[in-house]
């Protein structure tokens, strides 16, 4: 099984369309689909299912997506740690963050990082939390920042900061002059909302609030990326959510930001390792990160911001 083909597969897997799976990939697309069909025939199963309506991933394709992706991650992992390694550093850490992290924690970290261990590289990865996890328990990732307390004990945590959950509404909704919302309207428009998997314990601080208010929410569509979530509000009369971390950073996709009240959902921002026998390089981030703090967010007008996503 050649490595190409696990490229050109999840190419595949994600665009769900062999034309711009082969653009991606500077292809022509018959050379795109003879490598999968090769790679079907090393695996022994049909792993994407082809009409001329409709590209999708069998199950045995979903399953075999999970291994290739920690397979290409890996071998990214390995190229970044040769050139680390070719340009003298000891070291690379590899950091997973969302966007409060990259926001509040991880310059000043980085900065203590960079004068007490230069020789130690971080290697940084955007992603949310559920998968920021996962990456963690599978040894793809050395430390995560994410929201809420990770829940497996494999993992030790450190909570750094808190902050606050906030509505988002595309300019041309009804509620896009208010200044805040209580949760308990939200029951009374349709939301749109990411699978639980992708942040835990950010849909568990939408959800318990809304239990609180005695509100319940309608979901009319689940929206896993967060760049996805804002087209989708910014076109339809729905109801997003996002941290005030995104709401303060604002975009340019006409989206307004509101305050929830009654009660107001937050989240916690934590650092997260795995507890046994973590190496130097991540000793020496930990370090860094303790130096670095301690961390706050502030408590900003929200009103005429545009964050991007939720």
């Amino acid at each position: 099984m050649e490595f190409r083909y696990l490229e050109s597969f999840l190419a595949i897997a994600e665009e769900l369309h062999f034309g711009r799976a082969a653009a991606r990939l500077h292809l022509a697309q018959p050379s795109l689909s003879q490598q999968l069909q090769r790679l079907e025939r090393d695996v022994g199963v049909e792993l994407v299912s082809r009409t001329s309506h409709e590209v999708r991933l069998t199950p045995a394709g979903e399953a075999f997506r999970v291994e290739a992706e920690r397979i290409v991650g890996r071998a990214a992992r390995a190229v970044e740690v040769a050139k680390a390694a070719a340009l003298g550093h000891s070291g690379t850490v590899n950091v997973g963050f969302n966007f409060p992290a990259g926001l509040s924690v991880l310059p000043q970290t980085l900065a203590r990082l960079a004068a007490e261990h230069p020789k130690v590289l971080a290697q940084l990865w955007e992603r949310r939390s559920g998968p920021q996890v996962d990456a963690l328990l599978n040894d793809d990732l050395d430390i995560g920042f994410v929201y809420g307390q990770p829940r497996p004990a494999q993992l030790e945590s450190r909570e750094l900061l808190s902050l606050p959950v906030v509505a988002v509404v595309g300019a041309q909704h009804p509620w896009a002059r208010r200044e805040s919302i209580s949760v308990l309207e939200l029951g009374e428009r349709p939301c749109v909302l990411f699978r639980r998997t992708q942040s835990p314990a950010m849909y568990d601080a939408i959800m318990h609030a809304a239990a609180r208010a005695g509100a319940e929410l309608v979901i009319a569509e689940e929206v896993d990326d967060p760049l996805a979530t804002a087209v989708v509000v910014s076109a339809r009369p729905l109801v997003g959510f996002c941290s005030a971390a995104r709401a303060v950073r604002a975009g340019s996709q006409g989206l307004v930001a509101l305050p929830l009240t009654g009660p107001s959902p937050r989240l916690s921002l934590f650092a997260a390792w795995r507890a046994a026998d973590p190496s130097p390089v991540v000793e020496a981030f930990l370090g860094s990160l303790a130096s670095a703090g301690p961390f706050m967010w502030p408590a900003p007008n929200l009103q005429d911001r545009v964050p991007t996503a939720s």
